[in-house]
C-alpha cells in the first residue's frame, strides 16, 4: 500500500498544504515531527501523531522528531484561556528527557535524528533574531490568530509578549531544519496546524521555497463525541508512573464497540488484511471483544514492550478470565499489589473484606459471604475463614483484595 493510501484508510487525512498528497508516494523527503516537553511523558493524543509519524518512515522518508526545550521554556498559547506558569529550566530539562526516552520507545528500530531546539536558540542573540527573523514576520498574520483574538478580546485574560512570540520561536524551527537539514514537510497534530503554517510562511519570505504542512486530525470518540484520550483518572500517559502498565492495558481493553476499529488503524500497525479479519469475528461475537483484546495488545506492546505487557495479560486474565491465580508470578503479583487493596496474612475473610473497605461492618461482611457473594482463588465460599496463603479475594463482579 502507497503511503497516500495507508493515511487515507487509516484515518490519518486532515489539513494539509500539499494539493494531492500523492506526492508522498513518490521521492523521500525529510520531516519533522515535535513535542515541548510540558510533562515528562507523551499523552495518547501524541501517540496517534506518534503512529502516522510511523508510517512516514516505513514508506522511506527521514524523520526529525524534535523535544522543544526552547519552545517548552515559553509554552503553546494556543487553546489556552490564560497565561501558563513558566516551568522551571530543571523541570524542562528532565521533561526532556522523559520525551526523548518514548521517542526511543515508540519508534525503536526506526532511522531518525533526535533535535532539541534549545540547541539553536541558546546562542542567538536577541538583536539578531529581530533582524533576520522578526523583520519578515508581518503583525497581521500574528494579531489574526484565533488564540490571540480570543486572549485580547473583551472577555479574555490577555497574552503576554512571551506567549504570543511563541508561533515565531516555532516557525523558526521550520526555517533552522530546513537550512540545516533540507526539512520541506512538518507532520504535526491538528492543533498544531497554525503553528505550523507560520513556519511555512516564514521559509517562503526568508528563503523563497516552498515547504509544507501535514496534520493529523484529532481523535474522537466514537460513543461520546469528545475527544478521545481521556479516563476518569484524566489522561492516559505512555510513562508507566503516571499511568500504570495495567491501567493503560485497561484503558484500551474497554474501548468502545463503535469506534474499536478506527482506533486500531490509527494505534496499531497491524494491516488491513489483520484488521479485516478482527472486524469479521467482532461481528460474529462482539461480546468475547477480541478487537478490544488485540487492540489492548499492539499498543501496550509498542510503548511497554512485550514483556510488560504478557504480565499484564496474565494478570486480566485471573481477574476477569478463568486464568487460576496461583499461575502468577511475584512480579505479577506486585502488578496486583500496585492496583487493589492489600490485607496482610492471617486475618479471617470478614476482616480482610471490612480492612480493604470493602464493607462498612463485620455483620454486613458476614451476610455477603453466606450468600455466596464472595470467592477465595475463583472458588466460592459461604463461611468465614483465616486465609494464611496469598490469596485473591472477590467480591461480586469487579471487587478484590490480594491477601499477601
Amino acid at each position: 500500500m502507497k503511503l497516500s493510501e495507508e493515511l487515507k484508510w487509516r484515518g490519518f487525512v486532515n489539513q494539509t498544504t500539499y494539493e494531492d498528497i500523492s506526492i508522498l508516494d513518490e521521492k523521500p523527503v525529510s520531516f519533522y515531527f515535535g513535542v515541548d516537553p510540558s510533562a515528562d511523558s507523551m499523552q495518547i493524543g501524541n501517540l496517534a501523531a506518534a503512529m502516522m509519524v510511523r508510517h512516514f518512515i516505513d514508506h522511506g522518508h527521514k524523520a526529525y522528531l524534535l523535544v522543544g526545550g526552547a519552545t517548552g521554556m515559553i509554552g503553546d498559547p494556543d487553546g489556552k484561556k490564560d497565561e501558563r506558569n513558566l516551568k522551571a529550566l530543571d523541570e524542562i530539562t528532565k521533561n526532556k528527557a522523559g520525551i526523548a526516552a518514548q521517542y526511543k520507545t515508540v519508534f525503536a528500530g526506526k532511522d531518525f535524528t533526535l533535535v532539541d531546539n534549545y540547541d539553536w536558540f541558546k546562542g542567538i542573540n536577541y538583536l539578531d533574531f529581530l533582524r533576520n527573523v522578526g523583520k519578515h514576520v508581518p503583525m497581521s498574520q500574528m494579531l489574526g490568530r484565533d488564540f490571540v483574538q480570543a486572549r485580547l478580546g473583551n472577555n479574555g485574560s490577555g497574552i503576554s509578549y512571551a506567549e504570543f512570540s511563541y508561533s515565531l520561536i516555532q516557525g523558526y524551527d521550520f526555517v533552522y531544519l530546513y537550512r540545516e537539514h533540507g526539512v520541506t514537510l512538518q507532520v504535526c497534530g491538528a492543533d498544531q496546524w497554525g503553528n505550523s503554517v507560520a513556519g511555512v510562511d516564514l521559509i517562503r519570505r526568508m528563503e523563497g521555497a516552498e515547504t509544507h504542512v501535514y496534520s493529523t486530525p484529532l481523535v474522537i470518540n466514537k460513543a461520546t463525541g469528545i475527544k478521545f484520550g481521556k479516563s476518569e483518572g484524566g489522561a492516559i500517559w505512555l510513562d508507566s508512573n503516571k499511568t500504570s502498565v495495567f491501567k493503560f492495558y485497561q484503558f484500551w481493553l474497554n474501548v468502545d464497540d463503535e469506534g474499536v476499529i478506527d482506533y486500531m488503524k490509527i494505534y496499531t500497525l497491524l494491516s488491513k488484511e489483520q484488521l479485516e479479519q478482527i472486524e469479521q469475528q467482532k461481528s460474529v461475537d462482539p461480546s468475547l471483544r477480541q478487537a478490544q483484546k488485540a487492540l489492548a495488545h499492539e499498543v501496550t506492546t509498542i510503548v511497554h514492550g512485550a514483556e510488560r505487557t504478557a504480565s499484564v495479560e496474565r494478570v486480566t486474565d485471573v481477574l476477569f478470565g478463568n486464568a487460576d491465580f496461583n499461575s502468577l508470578q511475584t512480579a505479577e503479583l506486585d502488578v496486583l499489589a500496585s492496583e487493589i487493596p492489600v490485607v496482610e496474612l492471617g486475618k479471617s475473610l470478614i476482616e480482610i473484606l471490612v480492612q480493604s473497605e470493602q464493607l462498612s461492618s463485620n455483620g454486613e461482611a458476614r451476610r455477603l459471604i453466606a450468600s455466596g457473594a464472595v470467592s477465595v482463588n475463583g472458588i466460592k465460599v459461604t463461611e468465614d475463614q483465616t486465609i494464611n496463603l496469598v490469596t485473591l479475594v472477590k467480591k461480586g463482579k469487579n471487587s478484590f483484595v490480594l491477601v499477601r
